[in-house]
């Protein structure tokens, strides 16, 4: 990777928004093969989303490259809970959840960066150690009260008012960048791009404890939007999150193939590890025949396998399948509650019911003329299989552990019907 030109890569992927010393990093990345470089995330939650990813993305790049990420997991600092992005004061969580959250989040990063040439640290390793004295003494009077207030952060916080223990964070963000640059030998803090405030703060504190001379560099990731102008990060459903317990692989995988034809190179550039020429080539498919959407399956394809392995992907890609081609038979009953999850839902008594009155009862006909209609005509499946007699008798027993009666009508609008 010796002729490999990582910050050109990240500028041709639009990875970068701002960077405190581009020509520094740049002689620093020529002179040495030793980069180590950090980001951080507080425990406030048990999972990360989509959202969180994007960084980390930056992380692993780094690391492919053959230079060293570290992790820190914010236990000091998740203690008192970021301000940024927020307009209120954050619920502060007990350290028993804390702790629950360390743990999950560990695994999480652990499972997208493996084991080689990489660490996690947990900042509560020194900020717990700190007295109120030595806060304020040692780091306390090197910050200037009236540049904190200029910060992004707080000065978006002011009119709304901002506690005094969130207004500090930033004197212990940089405290970590500190800690880490002198025991860890991190030279490089990244995050997104309303960390620019507390990243700078960091090097400004490493100069002043430890020379103006030290290496510190800072690079900030842009503000992710769609083409529509929204903010990236979230499904109609909410966020989707990285554990498969909260957004299943299939729901992943249908989030990233349901992307906007304007958005979807963007999304190749920034959240796989295709190279310029293959993405350029799915480029020139998008323009070409965006009917087939291949970027958007191929983006689909890589960030499932990339948060959750092949066995992931090739579940999305079974249950998207069945569900695309109507053959449902072989999907078991966890396959289906992931797969209609957000599909229309209804209930049924256990009794068989004639077709065309259970159609009728579950609201997936508006009445039994066009009940009988549609099931002449072919377009009414259950579980699976086209039902063309109005006669026929649906058993709520005979599939899916008699838990759902699943019915299709027409190519691709499915009730999940749900057998109390």
């Amino acid at each position: 990777m010796a002729n490999f030109d990582i910050l050109e890569d990240l500028k041709w992927r639009g990875a970068i928004n701002q960077e405190t010393d581009e020509d520094g990093l740049r002689k620093y990345l020529k002179e040495h093969d030793d980069l180590a470089l950090y980001c951080g995330t507080d425990p406030t939650g048990d999972s990360l989303h989509i959202g969180h990813l994007i960084p980390f993305m930056i992380l692993k790049r780094f690391q492919l490259a053959g230079y060293h990420p570290v992790i820190v997991i914010g236990g000091g600092t998740g203690t008192i809970g970021d301000p940024s992005g927020r307009k209120s004061e954050r619920t502060l969580l007990s350290a028993e959840k804390l702790h629950q959250n360390e743990v999950a989040l560990t695994k999480q990063m652990e499972k997208l960066f493996g084991t080689e040439n990489f660490e996690i640290v947990n900042n509560a390793e020194w900020l717990d150690k700190l007295t109120l004295i030595d806060f304020l003494r040692d780091y306390g009077k090197h910050f200037q009260v009236n540049n904190m207030l200029n910060k992004d952060v707080v000065a978006s916080r002011l009119e709304n008012g901002i506690s005094f223990t969130e207004f500090s964070y930033q004197i212990l963000q940089a405290i970590d960048f500190n800690e880490l640059n002198k025991n860890h030998g991190v030279q490089m803090q990244i995050g997104g791009s309303d960390q620019w405030g507390n990243i700078t703060a960091g090097i400004d504190l490493i100069h002043k404890l430890q020379g103006p001379d030290r290496q510190a560099f800072g690079l900030t990731i842009p503000l992710m939007l769609k083409a529509d102008g929204t903010k990236f990060g979230k499904s109609a459903g909410g966020a989707v999150w990285l554990d498969p317990e909260k957004t299943s692989p299939y729901e992943f995988y249908q989030f990233w193939i349901n992307q906007d034809d304007r958005d979807v190179v963007k999304y190749l550039k920034y959240f796989t590890f295709l190279s310029h020429e293959e993405i350029d080539t799915l480029d020139e498919a998008t323009k070409k025949e965006p009917w087939k959407r291949a970027a958007q399956k191929k983006l689909a394809e890589e960030v499932t396998k990339f948060v959750h392995g092949e066995a992931g992907l090739k579940e999305a890609q079974m249950i998207t399948d069945a569900l695309f081609s109507g053959d449902i038979k072989n999907l078991s009953v966890k396959q289906i509650e992931e797969g209609l999850k957000s599909a229309p839902a209804a209930q049924a008594d256990s009794n068989v019911k004639n077709i065309v009155d259970f159609l009728v009862e579950t609201k997936v006909e508006d009445s039994k003329r066009q009940a009988r209609e549609d099931i002449k005509n072919g377009a009414i499946y259950i579980n699976g299989d086209r039902e063309q007699s109005i006669d026929f008798d649906v058993d709520p027993g005979k599939a899916f552990d008699g838990k759902y009666v699943i019915v299709r009508k027409g190519k691709k609008k499915y009730t999940l019907v749900t057998i109390k």
